[in-house]
């Protein structure tokens, strides 16, 4: 880092919901953070606002057709045009530039996972909130983690927390990991009635504010899946250890349970920049950037087992991380592209589970040895993934009721 301190970062995913809590992090604290490059995908518009208020010296986005409508956007605003990239290598560049200290890993999919694992290589810090890294490459990432001695910090709320109760003991010592669900929309709808749910439904979350893939991933509980598989890589535990428990009000975040029967619980607010301001200052505590828990109220917390039957998802997850190899690459990209068909109306909800589980059964299992295969099997996954969905949907189309 530099010798006054300040700490320079690239932000892969800048204008989507964890990109624009991390600015507003950096917004709070000027004198501690200054941006050096904010990548984004096809939103122009709010890139060119990010530029114009942050300064950032490097601006990338996904396609080489976006760049002349950020230019303009740019002269609109009257800001200063940086130093202007597009695709993949261009991200890698960005997140392992000498002028970067510190990358915030937040697109969502397995586009951030080149760059977040060249990012590790280089020994940044990394704040992950892009669960695909882990999910799809879990192995490779954690030894190039150790190889590099690079700091890897989780930004889910859940890993974020739980990280904080680590702190409290010994690794040997701990019985397990508790991660808390809200649930979903759906957690109280009867399961014969999820056949009819709609996309603005499942877009419904009752606690968080997240982009349309993660929403439903929490509806059907895959996003919990997700993060057990990502516990297991990020705190070396058996997936044995790494235990999921409905929590609808979503304070608690995350239990650690240590072998003298101790269970120590993160609590705080339930907005993402308590997690994103924690990953970007450890080990120190910087105050809170946001209002703080109010105790003088009353309040009831509950908490349930998951139903994986009517989640089976999750149950799908737990079978992956236990096959190891591709399998959680496979059942991510499924996912992606079931998620999808379903927000487009080819699929129905209880659908998605069915196009994933069909997938995982019939991808081979092999174990990657570098980036470049995770990707190769992520798109054979992908390509079978909507082999399935047009069956389905050829069949609904057979199956509807002539008028």
């Amino acid at each position: 880092m530099q010798s006054n301190n300040v700490q320079r970062l690239t932000i892969l995913g800048s204008t989507g919901s964890i990109g624009q809590s991390t600015l507003d992090v950096v917004r709070r604290s000027p004198e501690r953070f200054q941006i050096h490059a904010l990548v984004a995908g096809k939103n122009v518009e709010s890139l060119a606002r990010q530029i114009a208020e942050f300064r950032p010296e490097v601006a990338i986005l996904a396609s080489e057709r976006s760049l002349p409508e950020l230019r303009d956007s740019l002269r609109g605003l009257g800001a200063a045009e940086p130093e202007l990239g597009f695709g993949p290598k261009a991200y890698v560049e960005a997140a392992t530039s000498p002028e970067c200290d510190t990358l915030m890993s937040a697109i969502v999919g397995v586009a951030g996972l080149e760059a977040t694992y060249e990012a590790i290589k280089a020994r940044k810090r990394i704040g992950l909130a892009n669960k695909e890294t882990l999910v799809a490459g879990g192995r490779l990432v954690m030894q190039a983690v150790q190889a590099s001695g690079a700091e890897l910090l989780p930004v889910d709320s859940e890993h974020n927390g739980a990280h904080q109760c680590f702190r409290a003991g010994r690794r040997e010592e701990v019985t397990r990991l508790i991660l808390t669900a809200s649930g979903g929309p759906f957690r109280n709808t009867p399961r014969e009635a999820l056949a009819e749910v709609t996309p603005e439904q499942a877009l419904n979350h009752p606690t968080w504010r997240m982009g349309p893939r993660i929403t439903i991933d929490s509806a059907t509980l895959m996003n919990k899946g997700f993060e057990v598989i990502e516990a297991c890589w990020l705190f070396h535990l058996p997936v044995s250890q790494v235990e999921v428990v409905v929590h609808p009000q979503s304070t608690v975040h995350a239990m650690v349970e240590y072998n003298d029967g101790s269970v120590i619980a993160q609590v705080c607010a339930t907005d993402m920049r308590m997690p994103i301001q924690y990953a970007l200052t450890w080990p120190e505590r910087a105050p809170a950037p946001v209002p703080r828990l109010d105790w003088t109220s009353s309040r009831t917390w509950d908490f349930h087992p998951p139903d994986f039957d009517k989640f089976p998802l999750l149950r799908l997850a737990y079978q992956s991380q236990e096959a190891g190899g591709t399998a959680t690459c496979t059942l991510n990209a499924a996912d992606e592209v079931a998620v999808e068909a379903f927000l487009a109306g080819e699929i129905s909800f209880p659908a998605i589970a069915e196009v994933v589980e069909e997938t995982l059964q019939s991808m081979p299992w092999r174990e990657a040895s570098c980036v470049d295969e995770i990707l190769e099997v992520d798109q054979l996954s992908r390509q079978r993934a909507r082999h399935l969905v047009a069956r389905r949907s050829r069949h609904s189309a057979l199956a509807a009721p002539r008028r």
